[in-house]
């Protein structure tokens, strides 16, 4: 069984209303067709089509406020509802009670100790390695969870070997933010296809695409457009090379904030949860899922306590 979780950070199931929701307005032919002439909004939930489910996910959790980063991706990694536990929902780096949860246990390290391979897929730069050693950055909530798994993260090295994606899907913003001219740059739906291939060697592979919570807090909507349609063309690459019989992938997001663009904060909405793959894994996987902390043990019930069992 393999399992890609493909988080796409602050991304809500908002209105169709094209002039302040980018999913409304960008052209998403992949997903559109994926979602049988649907756009990822409000109106679309519930949906079932050949290849896919789409659900709403609840992010608040009764805990009044609004969800942020930290509490929704911990909720999200440990099954438990985190910011019942620490009291709050808050972000966007863990304080010590998330944390706290974190090293209690997670998707991570409960998979590693079932003696399964777990990977975070997404390539950090050594500035980013440096930044963490000399206490000037804090680990947000999914690298923290692997590092407490004592997972390595993947680094320069995997990027330039295939073994990694840089957050782009496509290597370009370390060229053209880092400065490194050799870094290896690929077309979207190429990466698209790099993330299918990297996937297939785990039983759980996860990517955190975080430029979309950033793209809904500058408010900057034709850019919002333009990095939604280029994550459309990934999203092609990738659904083009996945094989249904062999497992599920699962995008979804820990709070709305994209698809507001008429505010800075972070919404109340619902988050998608798009299920896509074989529709008797779907089913089995889906059957429970109403908030994020659901999610964890919906991927686990595939997953014996220990492999082979």
């Amino acid at each position: 069984m393999n399992f890609l979780f493909l988080f796409m950070d602050g991304i809500g199931l908002g209105p169709d209303h094209p002039e302040t929701n980018p999913l409304a307005a960008a052209t998403m032919p992949h997903l559109n067709a994926l979602l049988q002439g649907h756009k990822l909004v409000s109106g679309a939930v519930p949906l079932e089509t050949d290849r896919a489910t789409l659900l709403a996910l609840d992010p608040n959790m009764n805990v009044t406020g609004l969800p942020q980063s930290a509490t929704g991706q911990a909720s999200l990694l440990t099954g438990k509802n985190v910011p019942e536990i620490v009291g709050t929902h808050y972000g966007p780096k863990p304080n010590p009670a998330v944390r706290e949860v974190l090293f209690g246990g997670t998707l991570f390290s409960i998979l590693k100790q079932g003696g399964y391979q777990a990977a975070l897929l997404n390539a950090y730069p050594k500035q980013y390695f440096e930044a963490v050693d000399s206490g000037k950055r804090l680990y947000s909530a999914i690298p923290q969870s692997v590092v407490f798994a004592e997972i390595p993260l993947k680094g320069t090295e995997d990027l330039y070997s295939g073994e990694a994606l840089s957050a782009d899907f496509t290597g370009e913003g370390w060229r053209t933010h880092l400065k490194l001219e050799d870094v290896p740059v690929f077309p979207p739906y190429e990466a698209g296809q790099n993330l299918a291939r990297l996937a297939s060697r785990y039983d759980l592979a996860f990517f955190e695409f975080w430029p979309s919570d950033v793209a809904g807090h500058r408010q900057d909507r034709n850019d919002a457009i333009s990095l939604l349609e280029g994550f459309d063309e990934v999203f092609g690459g990738l659904l083009d090379s996945w094989d249904d019989e062999s497992g599920l992938i699962l995008l979804t997001s820990d709070h709305g904030n994209l698809e507001a663009l008429d505010t800075r904060r972070h919404t109340d909405n619902p988050v998608p949860a798009l299920v896509i793959g074989d529709w008797k894994l779907r089913e089995i996987f889906c059957q429970n899922l109403l908030t994020l902390a659901d999610v964890t043990p919906a991927i686990l019930q595939f997953y014996p306590t220990k492999k082979g069992e």
